[in-house]
C-alpha cells in the first residue's frame, strides 16, 4: 500500500470519525503477534489506547491514515499483518511502477493484479470484463483469520485508489461484494465504498462500468516519485472529476438520437462546448465517429437479428441517409453484407 510516512510532530485534522475501530485493532493485533507494543504509534496518532476496547468506537480517517503509516515502518510490513509473510516498506509502490508504463487502465490493473501474486499467494486478485461491467475479484486462498475484513477491504481500496491516481479519475464504483456477513460498523461501508455494498456475497469485488479500462494512463515516474516523496496514501477521494464521458456521449447516442446530428447538437445537450466534447474523448481514447458507428453497429445488429424489417427501414433507423450507404458501413463494422448476418444468425 502506497502509504504516509509520519513523523512524531504530526497531528491528525480535524474530521468526522468514521472509521471503524475495528481497522485499529487489528493493527494492533499484528504488533501483539511481532512482540512489539503499540503504545507509542497511538499516541503519535492521537488514539486513545482505551478505546480499542470500545468495539463501536469510530477514529478519523486521518488518524486511520497516520497510525497505518507508523505501522507499516515499525512492523516493516505494508500488509499490516494481513499475510503469511511480510511485505516489506515499498512493496506496493512497486507494483504502482509496474503498472505505469501500461497505455491503459485496463493494461495497468491487470498487471497490477497479476503483479499482486507475486508478493503474496494468500490471495489471489483478477481483473474480467463482461458486458460492459468491470469486475476486480479478491479471492481468498487461505484463512485470513482476524485480518479478514481488514485486509479485503484494504487491498480492495488500495487497487481503487491506484486506478485512479493512474487516470487521475474519480472512479464509479456500481457495486461491492463482500463474501463476510455485515459487520456491527456496517454503516461506515457508505463511506469505504460508494454505489452499494452487498454482503455474505459469493466473492469479494468491486465493480465498475468497463468504460473506465479504455482510460489512459496518465501518470509517469516523475509523477511516481512525486506521489511517492509527498507520501500520501491513496484514496478516491482527491479525485472529483470523473473522466468517462466516453459512456456519457454514448448512452446519449443511443438513447436521445435526435442530438447526434452533429457535435454542436450533442455537446449542447451535455451542457459543454463542441471542442471541449473532441478535447475529452480524445483525452479518452475516443472519438465521436467511432462511438457514433459502435452505437449504430449495435443497434443495426439488433434490427436485423430480432426484426424482419426491410433493409431501407433499418437503414433510416440506425441514421443513415439510404441504403447504400448502411450496407457499406455495416461491412465495414462486421465484413458481411446485412442480409448475410442476418441469415447466418
Amino acid at each position: 500500500m502506497v502509504s504516509p510516512s509520519p513523523t512524531s510532530d504530526q497531528a491528525p485534522a480535524l474530521g468526522r470519525a468514521e472509521t471503524p475501530i475495528a481497522f485499529i485493532q487489528a493493527i494492533a493485533t499484528a504488533y501483539t503477534q511481532r512482540g512489539l507494543r503499540v503504545d507509542e504509534a497511538l499516541k503519535k496518532a492521537q488514539i486513545e489506547p482505551k478505546i480499542l476496547k470500545k468495539n463501536n468506537a469510530r477514529v478519523t480517517a486521518m488518524q486511520m491514515e497516520l497510525f497505518s503509516g507508523l505501522a507499516m515502518q515499525e512492523l516493516d510490513d505494508e500488509g499490516l499483518g494481513w499475510f503469511s509473510r511480510r511485505l516489506p516498506w515499498g512493496s506496493y509502490g512497486m507494483l504502482v511502477r509496474a503498472s505505469l508504463t501500461s497505455p491503459t487502465l485496463g493494461l495497468a490493473l491487470g498487471r497490477w493484479s497479476r503483479h499482486h501474486g507475486l508478493l503474496t499467494d494468500d490471495i489471489h486478485l483478477t481483473l474480467t470484463e463482461h458486458q460492459g461491467v468491470a469486475t476486480l475479484r479478491l479471492e481468498e486462498a487461505r484463512d485470513l483469520g482476524v485480518f479478514r475484513e481488514f485486509c479485503v477491504v484494504s487491498v480492495l481500496r488500495n487497487a481503487l485508489g491506484v486506478a485512479c491516481w493512474l487516470t487521475d479519475s474519480r472512479i464509479s464504483l456500481t457495486t461491492t461484494h463482500l463474501r463476510f456477513a455485515p459487520p456491527a460498523h456496517a454503516d461506515s461501508y457508505r463511506v469505504l465504498f460508494d454505489g452499494s455494498t452487498h454482503f455474505n456475497a459469493d466473492m469479494n469485488a468491486l465493480q465498475f462500468d468497463a468504460g473506465y479500462l479504455a482510460l489512459p494512463v496518465r501518470r509517469d515516474e516523475a509523477a511516481l516519485k512525486q506521489m511517492l516523496q509527498r507520501a500520501l496514501l491513496l484514496t478516491v477521494r482527491p479525485y472529483r472529476r470523473d473522466r468517462l464521458l466516453v459512456e456519457r456521449v454514448r448512452q446519449t447516442l443511443a438513447q436521445h438520437p435526435e442530438h447526434s446530428r452533429n457535435a454542436d447538437d450533442l455537446a449542447a445537450w451535455l451542457n459543454m462546448s463542441a471542442r471541449t466534447l473532441h478535447r475529452q474523448l480524445q483525452e479518452e481514447g475516443a472519438s465521436l465517429q467511432q462511438l457514433k458507428d459502435s452505437v449504430r453497429e449495435q443497434r443495426a445488429r439488433a434490427l436485423l437479428l430480432r426484426t424482419r424489417k426491410p433493409l431501407k427501414q433499418i437503414a433510416t433507423e440506425v441514421g443513415f441517409s439510404n441504403e447504400k450507404s448502411f450496407i457499406r458501413a455495416f461491412k465495414t463494422w462486421t465484413g458481411q453484407a446485412p442480409e448475410s448476418f442476418r441469415q447466418s444468425a
